[in-house]
């Protein structure tokens, strides 16, 4: 099931002028894998809405629009581009709930430490993967994202990296996480002999361990499926406790 197309792709998605180009070509707002109504049952589940949240890579999305129409009250979003953000700002200046800054993920140092409840990454991450010196980035990445969370805080990630190829990045010590994984179909997916899409996402999670290993007998029933990983930031004396369920059926 193990699935990463980094070494598929010549764009360098790390980069500002790949995506102020783009955006200037393309101005149209964009979701990447899933929207917000799809998401929200997690959202609402792990992220109350009086929290400090920071989204990171948030281009012309529309998904903290949609978040703060749904009560949310702080939102900072940030990007790599330029373009992009020079456009939200504009767009979202009477909201006060949200704000717009031009920031490298990789480089956060404007924040200090543990300025945030909940830190949102939809593709963020997988760009930095499919991009130029990705295994110096994701690294860099994941460690300001950890820094920026408070104990008890989230690191909600939406990715189409499957266990096997995110667990090992995901579960550094250094990060004290206890991670929840939950899968969902992409968008509109439809199940064989179905006439109608899959059923409401699942909130229970699914078991997985350190290496990525989900349980042998679990059937992924769309192949294109995106991944869920609640990485929750513990304290040190609960980082002593595994950070991933180990259950006998999975080893």
């Amino acid at each position: 099931m193990q699935r990463d197309v980094s070494s598929l792709n010549t764009y360098n998605y790390g980069d500002a002028l790949y995506w102020d180009t783009r955006y200037v070509q393309d101005a149209l707002s964009f979701d990447w894998y899933q929207r917000y109504s799809s998401l929200r049952p997690f959202v609402r589940s792990f992220v109350p809405t009086s929290s400090r949240i920071l989204m990171v890579g948030c281009g012309n999305s529309l998904m903290s629009e949609d978040m703060v129409n749904d009560e949310y009250e702080e939102i900072m979003n940030v990007d790599i581009s330029s373009v992009a953000i020079e456009m939200m700002q504009t767009k979202y200046a009477s909201i006060p709930q949200l704000k717009y800054m031009q920031m490298d993920v990789r480089d956060m140092s404007y924040f200090a430490d543990e300025s945030f409840d909940s830190v949102i990454d939809k593709g963020t991450l997988d760009s930095l993967m499919c991009g130029n010196d990705a295994p110096l980035s994701a690294p860099r990445m994941l460690g300001e994202v950890s820094r920026l969370i408070k104990p008890g805080g989230t690191y909600f990630l939406i990715t189409y990296g499957d266990p096997k190829v995110r667990m090992p990045h995901l579960t550094h010590s250094a990060y004290n996480w206890k991670i929840s994984l939950y899968i969902i179909p992409r968008p509109g997916f439809k199940k064989p002999g179905s006439c109608s899409s899959s059923e409401k996402p699942c909130l229970e999670a699914i078991p997985v361990t350190r290496e990525g290993m989900l349980p042998y007998d679990y059937v992924l029933e769309d192949p294109d499926s995106h991944f869920i990983y609640i990485c929750k930031k513990i304290d040190e004396e609960e980082a002593l406790v595994p950070s991933y369920p180990l259950m006998e059926d999975v080893l």
